[in-house]
């Protein structure tokens, strides 16, 4: 085979470095399907023992994309209001009431907030400035700014803000371990986060919502709590009997036998929906079902005057019991509304376990300045309970027992290692900055991804099987060489999408369906050319010779004009759209060099070397 030794280099270089690329693939299907003929124990000591072989695999492994082995679809968008009221240096009634219009006419016009927010601003008053609300030195926004420069600026903010929280939820999904994550933004505001892979939908909603805003505050003091108790439960109260029992309560209100009545049928709101506690710092306990009726009853302006003065109520984050019924039970606890503390003095945060109850905690340690602060606020409240508050939740609110130096501090009470796992992962990623809410989801269920890979390996099948007949009844000889082509084109390109860890996705496989038809197109050119050079009476090795050179031009016009499409879809394209765009660009290379090497080498050793007759049809 004189002239063709760097053809053969190359054809047996890319077999083996997709064989390479591919044998962890074929490593991981084994060992899946022998997890699977396992009982449920059996796979969890399976893994156990070759813990990481298995990880490694999988991470080598050929990746699946969401929707061929299931997981989560999650449309999140930045909360700009929030934003811009948190950029506000003071705000009044006509800033709220216009944020409150431009945020309804951004949802249901679908226009940006800040645009909304500045017209409606100058639609009501043409002469007042945004200035007055909006001042930052450092940005050059001052009180003599006009309009325009405030809305600049804020367009500034939220466009980092966007790209920040793209920032921060990838580096919590990649802490999370998800593999192949996709995460995209999408528009102005939202933000586009594929998961494969993910059986634990309700973690990961919290994992991507949680703004990280951790906070140290000191609790109510219990006997100002159980007054304001005693005159909410008064305010309520529809039994005029009960009522006048209650208002010459005095601050030793004793509500224990209100804990006997239960819930509903009391003839008093709030006590139909909450259990009065009255002890400490708890006010109340919750069921889970109830927390929307009592957060209504305690919103109520009436109501929030009645509470002890600069205290606000908070849940706690974890569950202190259940029902009968199994319905989870949560405290409802006093809170001072000033933060003494921010969680911006966290330096580092890691899991830990208690030593006497072993249950999972998250140790914090603090700079130089936030040690000193936590220093002075234990200190000055030695016997009192300072709650620890992440994303307006009580997370923990132990009691100080004498002054902590050192910066350190703890956030127990967690419900399993995987919670206090996922509080590091916050912390460590840093405060989103702004709320996000998820306006879209899809779950989708690992049997409905198996379903999809039987049928797209179906469609593969099929397709190569009709092709491979027709080229074998059409070509013989000629047929054969390209059939081998596109098998061996098949197997590079999967060792394409291995070797730069791309994923394969469903609308992938289309792609690969796609590249089995153009794979032979390329030889298609090739044996017409053969056959018209044979037909002016050329000897066959002629005839090959000039098929190959006069098919060239035209076989590198249509798949390069096609890999260029294939560009654009990658670089435009979200989700579905690039797999599909990967895998074609990947079968278009492959097959441009199993068409044009593979089979001229097979053709120049079965023709020159063998001296054998090859019949085009």
């Amino acid at each position: 085979m004189q002239g063709n030794g760097m053809k053969v280099f190359l054809i047996a270089f890319f077999v083996l470095a997709s064989g390479y690329y591919l044998f962890p693939t074929v490593q991981n299907f084994f060992a899946n399907r022998e997890m699977a003929a396992l009982d449920e124990e059996g796979r969890e000591q399976y893994e156990r023992d070759h813990f990481n072989e298995l990880r490694t695999l999988r991470e080598k492994a050929l990746k699946l994309g969401l929707d061929l082995q299931g997981g989560m679809h999650v449309t999140l968008e930045v909360r700009v209001d929030a934003l811009i009221r948190e950029l506000a240096n003071d705000v009044d009634q006509l800033f709220e009431d216009v944020l409150a219009v431009s945020s309804r006419d951004a949802i249901a016009r679908d226009v940006s907030i800040i645009n909304s927010f500045v017209r409606e601003f100058t639609r009501r008053d043409s002469n007042a400035r945004l200035s007055r609300y909006f001042r930052n030195e450092t940005a050059g926004i001052t009180r003599r700014s006009e309009n325009s420069e405030i809305a600049r600026y804020l367009r500034d903010q939220a466009d980092d803000a966007v790209a920040r929280a793209i920032e921060i939820i990838r580096d919590r999904v990649d802490r999370y371990g998800v593999t192949e994550p996709s995460i995209q933004k999408q528009g102005t505001r939202r933000i586009i986060v594929e998961l494969p892979g993910i059986d634990d939908p309700k973690r990961i909603r919290a994992l991507l919502k949680g703004t990280a805003h951790l906070e140290f505050r000191l609790m109510a003091e219990p006997a100002e709590l159980t007054r304001s108790l005693q005159r909410v439960i008064e305010y309520y109260e529809e039994v005029p009997d009960s009522t006048e029992t209650l208002a010459g309560a005095d601050s030793t209100f004793d509500i224990a036998d209100l804990l006997d009545q239960g819930t509903g049928g009391s003839g008093n709101a709030l006590i139909d929906v909450m259990q009065p506690i009255g002890q400490s710092v708890t006010f109340g306990r919750v069921t889970e079902q109830d927390t929307a009726a009592v957060n209504l009853l305690l919103s109520d302006p009436r109501v929030v005057d009645l509470l002890p003065a600069n205290t606000t109520l908070m849940y706690t984050s974890s569950p202190v019991g259940t029902t009968d019924e199994g319905i989870e039970v949560y405290d409802l606890l006093g809170v001072r509304i000033e933060v003494e503390l921010g969680g911006e003095v966290i330096t580092d945060a890691r899991v830990d376990f208690d030593q006497l109850t072993n249950s999972p905690e998250v140790t914090m340690v603090m700079n130089s300045e936030g040690a000193r602060t936590w220093a002075r606020l234990t200190g000055a409240n030695v016997g009192k309970n300072i709650a620890i508050v992440l994303d307006g939740v009580v997370y923990s609110y132990p009691n100080v027992m004498g002054r902590i130096t050192g910066g350190r501090s703890n956030i127990s009470g967690l419900e399993s290692r995987d919670e206090a796992s996922d509080i590091v992962t916050v912390l460590k990623s840093g405060a989103l900055p702004a709320p996000v809410e998820i306006v879209e989801e899809r779950t989708v269920g690992p049997s409905l991804g198996a379903a999809s890979i039987k049928s797209g390996l179906n469609s593969i099948m099929i397709g190569l099987a009709l092709v491979a007949l027709f080229m074998i009844f059409y070509y013989r000889v000629g047929g054969s060489v390209a059939n081998l082509a596109l098998i061996l084109n098949l197997i590079f390109i999967l060792g394409i999408l291995s070797a730069f860890q791309a994923t394969l996705t469903l609308p992938g496989i289309a792609g690969i369906v796609l590249t089995i038809g153009m794979a032979v197109d390329a030889n298609v050119l090739i044996f017409e050319r053969i056959r018209e050079e044979q037909a002016t009476g050329k000897t066959l090795k002629a005839a090959i010779d000039g098929g190959y050179a006069k098919a060239l031009s035209a076989i590198f016009d249509a798949n390069i004009t096609t890999f260029f499409v294939g560009v654009i879809l990658y670089s435009f394209g979200v989700g579905p759209i690039q797999g599909f765009a990967v895998t074609l660009m990947a079968g278009i290379l492959s097959s441009l060099f199993t068409a044009i090497v593979f089979t001229r080498v097979l053709f120049d050793y079965v023709v020159i070397e063998k001296r054998l007759s090859v019949s085009y049809g």
